[in-house]
């Protein structure tokens, strides 16, 4: 058994990750991230916690952009082939649950 205290935890870089657990073709990985990610389509569901910091979520979808603004304890779920990316507007910490090798 751990308790993990997401804010204790810094990456080296943007995005780098705490991994928690393996769960059959799951991970759950704790991100920190200062620096957005790319924009993406997963090949399967992703949960998207956010514990510590602030995050705009851009969401692609038929040529069109939206944002939604994210605060701690929020969740963003995104269905398989969901376009999307992340925009840490401060230090944030993450929680990720996805698909194994998800990008």
């Amino acid at each position: 058994m751990r308790v993990i205290k997401p804010t204790d935890f810094q990456g080296e870089k943007a995005w780098d990750a705490l991994d928690i657990e393996q769960i059959q073709n799951a991970t759950v990985r704790l991100h920190w991230a200062d620096q957005p990610y790319i924009w993406h389509v997963n090949d399967g569901p992703e949960v998207f916690v956010l514990l510590d910091g602030k995050v705009e979520m851009h969401i692609g979808d038929a040529g069109l952009e939206s944002v939604l603004q994210l605060s701690p304890g929020e969740i963003f779920h995104a269905e398989t082939g969901d376009r999307h990316k992340a925009v840490p507007l401060v230090p944030s910490r993450i929680l990720v649950i996805e698909s194994e090798g998800s990008i």
